[in-house]
């Protein structure tokens, strides 16, 4: 049996040493899936997996939000798996704490690029609350429903009881369009304007609903809509 490492195809050292100084920029992204699966597998030649699972899934961000199952039914072991989930729990934990404790409103950005690699290429509609205090200050981040290819269950009892449970003044929906095309449709702009409806007795505002979708973002106030 021939040892990986030997093979000049399979350059761990060199992957690692441009890592280590810093030259990233350059990494393509079969090559930062390649060395992910070399961390977790030593000593095996993983250029060909990290190929292949790239042109299986269609794109770097689209492999990293691919469902476990879809990942097995590709070839990827749960080493690899394990691999990708951490890479993306990593990147993702780093975004959200640009928004941790953040005035929401005024770093709108930072919201919208964690949302964006949270939501966009999620396989199956899932839908998060963000609340906020007074201050429209972030203090918690919930995701409340996962469903089918196109849709999720939202209930507007369950989101304001929720907001009353947090003491949140404010509160931001979100959810994400599996097909990519992030325009509302007549059901998420009638239940954004049912949620309004029932928290503006109870001193809770809805200050956005965003749909999220691989072509981009919409927010139902920007659109006037709400």
């Amino acid at each position: 049996m021939n040892d990986a490492s030997s093979d000049p195809g399979h350059d761990a050292s060199g992957h690692r040493a441009r890592l280590i100084a810093g030259d990233t920029e350059a990494l393509l992204d079969h090559e930062i899936i390649e060395y992910l699966f070399m961390l977790a597998i030593p000593r095996v030649d993983t250029k060909p997996m990290a190929r292949r699972l790239l042109k299986e899934f269609g794109s770097f961000a689209a492999l990293m939000s691919a469902a476990s199952e879809s990942l097995k039914r590709a070839g990827a072991t749960e080493a690899m798996i394990g691999a990708l989930r951490i890479a993306d729990v990593a990147a993702l934990r780093l975004l959200h704490t640009r928004i941790e404790g953040a005035r929401i409103l005024s770093d709108w950005q930072a919201l919208a690029d964690y949302l964006h690699a949270d939501m966009a290429h999620r396989p199956i509609e899932r839908v998060r609350v963000l609340h906020l205090n007074s201050k429209n200050m972030l203090i918690r981040d919930e995701l409340v429903s996962e469903g089918s290819v196109d849709q999720a269950a939202v209930y507007v009892r369950e989101v304001i009881r929720r907001a009353l449970e947090l003491g949140s003044t404010a509160i931001i929906l979100v959810h994400n369009h599996p097909s990519g095309d992030p325009e509302p449709s007549r059901q998420d702009i009638a239940i954004t304007r049912d949620i309004i409806a029932a928290g503006k007795p109870l001193g809770i505002s809805v200050h956005d609903h965003i749909i999220v979708g691989t072509k981009g973002q919409k927010s139902l106030r920007g659109l006037g809509l709400i």
